[in-house]
């Protein structure tokens, strides 16, 4: 636990905290552990995709563990701040002054997924959002310069 404090601490923001910012944490924890410490939170709690927990465990991360919280459950001063919905984005509460801010727009599986015709377009749409997601953690250096 005492090497977190020379980790930059990264937090992904959605509105919900339901999915998009639940598989960011889990990938950045699963791929760049030893680089960063990985937070999750929403402008609100809406508890935690199982779709997004069955796509992201489909990949071997397992986020089942994780759980849906508001920015204000948070108890760290993140170094960096990663707004992954145009809406979190709009409604972020000012944050520490310290925190560099990112955007980046991932489309929202769950509205994605109200113009698929089975299960399995379903999770396709979660799925497309998920390698979006895990593109982006692969080369989040590039955005935290």
């Amino acid at each position: 636990m005492g090497e977190d404090i020379f980790r930059p601490k990264v937090l992904f923001l959605c509105t919900g905290n339901s999915c998009r910012s639940q598989m960011a944490e889990g990938w950045l924890n699963h791929l760049k552990a030893e680089k960063f410490v990985a937070y999750s939170a929403g402008i609100e709690n809406r508890g935690i995709d199982p779709l997004a927990v069955k796509v992201m465990a489909d990949e071997g991360v397992d986020i089942s563990r994780q759980w849906s919280k508001k920015l204000s459950q948070l108890t760290v001063i993140p170094d960096f701040v990663v707004t992954v919905c145009a809406s979190a984005a709009r409604n972020c509460p000012q944050l520490e002054a310290q925190s560099k801010k990112v955007h980046v727009v991932f489309n929202d599986p769950p509205e994605m997924a109200l113009a698929a015709n089975s299960e399995a377009e379903i999770l396709n749409c979660y799925r497309n959002v998920r390698d979006e997601i895990k593109s982006f953690v692969e080369n989040i250096e590039d955005y935290l310069k």
